[in-house]
């Protein structure tokens, strides 16, 4: 059988194309006698919506696109998960879609929900980004960006992030706290805003406090490398007592390195990271650690979304208050 069409069903039920459309709908102008039979025959002809029609006469359809550099990271698949709750319960549907942390890949994504019409975009930033151009000229076209964690420095854009300055406070706060005297502190990427507000945070909670301590700050984009790290200043003669990673890919590295070299925190070295959560559960015992949830982030972005959707013109920057969850590593 051919594909059912709103014409067919009209020709059908003998009325008129918008009134079919309208009873599919729950217009409140169709009487429900006039709903129950459309509906009816719908149903028994497996008529569907030619989504590709509306998304032609609408403009814009009923799926949000996201774009990440990795789903495999925890923080981005509790945020998905969060997002898709929400979306699911207003009528939308999400594309995932990975950049692989390459601007090329990256515009390319892009480019494709563009070419889909998407109701909106929502989008973590790759490490290297700086030009966001593209995506403002997205918006220009009525199809609003959310920039969320990973989000560039350019101001006028709506941004939803983890209060990197608070976060960063706390873990710095956390360790003056525990008298800790020689910290080794790895940091992400030194080019991402990310990265330069937490970076500035904790500098700037020692100087407040007068900590004596020495602080080692470094830099590294990869797992492999924070290992490789940890392992080098473990090794020196005057070792470190504590570490403190920015991140969970940080972290996972920082625990290779302690476990290889068969020592155990807090005993033999402290540890405190910024985390979504999971991974600091994944040890014993469990890694002290700053919240930035991804499940609460997606609340806060689905909602922005939202009122840009329904027209907002403004902007905003939007933040959740992290908090200090201790484990017994530090």
């Amino acid at each position: 059988m051919a594909d059912v069409t709103l014409k067919k069903l009209a020709e059908m039920l003998n009325l008129s194309i918008s009134t079919v459309s309208r009873a599919l709908k729950n217009h409140p102008d169709i009487s429900d006698e006039t709903k129950v039979k459309v509906k009816e025959l719908a149903a028994v002809l497996d008529y569907e919506p030619n989504t590709y029609a509306i998304n032609l006469r609408t403009n814009h359809s009923r799926e949000f696109g996201i774009i990440i550099p990795s789903i495999s990271n925890d923080f981005y698949q509790s945020f998905i998960s969060s997002l898709e709750e929400e979306a699911r319960i207003y009528g939308y549907a999400l594309i995932i879609l990975q950049s692989g942390n390459n601007q090329v890949t990256e515009l390319e994504n892009l480019k494709r929900c563009k070419q889909n019409r998407m109701a909106g975009v929502f989008v973590s930033i790759t490490s290297n980004t700086s030009d966001i151009s593209n995506f403002l000229k997205l918006g220009e076209q009525h199809i609003p960006i959310i920039f969320f964690d990973k989000v560039p420095a350019f101001e006028a854009c709506n941004k939803v992030c983890v209060d990197d300055y608070n976060a960063a406070t706390l873990a710095a706060e956390a360790l003056i706290a525990k008298k800790k005297k020689h910290i080794l502190s790895i940091f992400g990427n030194p080019q991402m805003s990310i990265t330069k507000k937490r970076l500035s945070a904790y500098e700037e909670t020692f100087k407040k406090y007068g900590s004596n301590a020495n602080v080692v700050i470094q830099t590294t984009n990869s797992t492999e490398e924070a290992f490789q790290m940890v392992q080098y200043y473990l090794n020196e003669k005057d070792r470190i007592d504590a570490i403190f990673c920015m991140s969970d890919e940080i972290l996972i590295g920082t625990m290779k390195a302690i476990q290889i070299m068969g020592l155990k925190p807090p005993a033999d070295v402290g540890v405190i990271a910024i985390s979504e959560g999971i991974i600091p559960t994944f040890y014993y015992p469990h890694i002290t650690y700053i919240e930035t949830s991804g499940f609460k982030l997606a609340k806060m972005a689905f909602l922005r979304m939202l009122a840009c959707v329904a027209g907002s013109s403004y902007v905003q920057e939007l933040k959740i208050e992290s908090v200090l969850i201790e484990g017994g590593s530090l």
